[in-house]
């Protein structure tokens, strides 16, 4: 008898190629929170100038989230994933190498344009290779190599915090993993379900039979063609009172991840301890070195636990966590102590720790569970989009927004999101832990409500 353990070996090794997008997705938004400290030493920057270089991979983002959806769907997940290493590769060689602001703005664009093609590309890939059993944890393994890659950009920050023209070494060290997922991806399968899509039949049984380790895949294959059968798409139904839902659940999780104020800490982390009193930039840095560190821990938690303690309560718990951090953090800055930058630096911690195992692992995980096949990459990529424009939003309102109420209202506000945040989800969001993508998938078809579209599919006569 064939070793169980074969095929569960197999697909970890394509998620984690795959994931190799994620790791550049959390390295190229990471490294900018200490490489905008030494940018700003060889050029003349305005607050607004600042914003523009930290956002302007969000815009390049926005435009490769609504390109790439269309995308996906013609030429499969894999050609995709192909196209984003070239991106990482030819922005990053720009960005590196630029000898002017605008050229920094130019490469760190492409990285966008990759960056936001890969959020919804990788863990959809991955979704789609992967025993449902087992989905919550792959998938999250895209989050996971986010959170090492910007643990890396922090390593790589602080590494190089003494260096002259260190933000070069910064950019150009990217190079590394965007040569490894562009080698990586020559050798993986593409989507056994986006080629039963495309009628090539015979090809996605050999992979399901190869991922699988078993001769007889049959039952998963008919189980996709069935959900393709239900309902040929187009591009109206994206919009139709069927798709709507979800579509509008994907949208308001992407707005709630990025309203929550995560992305001011991973961008404007060593400005922000400066701010609670860490005077010097190498100190700053190295405290920002500890929020990579238990961001990688606690989504290592959140890859052992999402499979057996579902999306829901982990979602909830962590929102409540982050609500509790970021008010804790407004006091801090209101004391005006010594024991500030302590508190800021604790507050701050758990805040990370509370996201990494709740909105950050689940967003991506959820989106990637929750829209049709036929449409699927089209409709994350919708999802992705408004994820993407509240980031930039956010991102680069922020600077602004501390120099105008100052840093204790602006995480008050932040702490106010996350109550509504909580709201929503426990009212709205559903459990898709242990169920198909074809089982989620009829219960949509079926206009069951959003909170009960991930239970499992009733027989006739129940």
């Amino acid at each position: 008898m064939e070793d169980t353990a074969k095929p569960r070996y197999l697909v970890y090794i394509v998620s984690a190629i795959a994931a190799l997008s994620g790791l550049l997705f959390g390295f190229d938004t990471g490294i900018i929170s200490g490489a905008l400290l030494f940018i700003e030493k060889d050029f003349i920057l305005s607050t607004e100038l600042k914003e523009l270089i930290v956002s302007s991979v969000l815009l390049g983002a926005m435009f490769g989230s609504l390109l790439g959806g269309h995308l996906t769907d013609r030429f499969g997940r894999r050609r995709l994933m192909l196209v984003i290493a070239g991106l990482f590769v030819f922005g990053t060689i720009i960005a590196s190498m630029a000898n002017q602001v605008s050229l920094i703005l130019l490469g760190r664009l492409f990285i966008g344009v990759a960056i936001g093609i890969g959020s919804y590309t990788a863990p959809l890939y991955i979704a789609e290779i992967s025993p449902f059993e087992l989905r919550g944890a792959l998938v999250s393994l895209n989050q996971f190599a986010i959170t090492v890659g910007i643990l890396c950009s922090y390593l790589i920050n602080f590494t190089f915090a003494n260096h002259s023209g260190s933000w070069r070494i910064m950019f150009g060290i990217g190079l590394i993993p965007a040569l490894m997922l562009s080698i990586g991806m020559f050798f993986l399968p593409e989507s056994p379900r986006w080629l039963i899509r495309q009628g090539a039949i015979d090809r996605a049984k050999k992979i399901l039979q190869t991922l699988r380790n078993k001769p007889d895949v049959s039952e998963e294959v008919n189980y996709i063609q069935q959900s393709l059968q239900v309902k040929k798409a187009s591009f109206k139904e994206i919009f139709s009172p069927t798709i709507r839902p979800v579509l509008f659940l994907g949208a308001i999780l992407g707005f709630i991840q990025q309203a929550t104020g995560i992305n001011t800490i991973i961008y404007y982390a060593p400005t922000i301890f400066q701010m609670a009193g860490f005077q010097n930039i190498a100190g700053s840095i190295l405290a920002t070195v500890g929020i990579g560190i238990v961001n990688v821990l606690a989504t290592v938690f959140a890859i052992f636990y999402l499979d057996k303690l579902g999306r829901r309560p982990l979602l909830l718990i962590g929102l409540l966590g982050m609500f509790f951090s970021l008010l804790g953090l407004s006091l801090a800055f209101t004391l005006h102590t010594d024991i500030t930058r302590w508190i800021a630096m604790f507050c701050t911690f758990t805040y990370i720790i509370s996201f990494a195992f709740s909105l950050g692992a689940i967003l991506w995980l959820m989106i990637a569970e929750i829209f049709p096949l036929e449409i699927r990459g089209f409709a994350m990529g919708l999802a992705v989009f408004n994820c993407w424009l509240w980031n930039f939003i956010v991102s680069s309102t922020f600077l602004t927004l501390l120099n105008s109420v100052g840093p204790s209202q602006s995480f008050l506000i932040y702490a106010a999101m996350c109550v509504f945040s909580f709201v929503f989800c426990y009212y709205k969001t559903p459990e898709t832990n242990g169920v198909t993508l074809e089982q989620i998938e009829q219960n949509i078809r079926n206009r069951m409500p959003l909170r009960a579209i991930g239970q499992p599919v009733m027989s006739e006569t129940e």
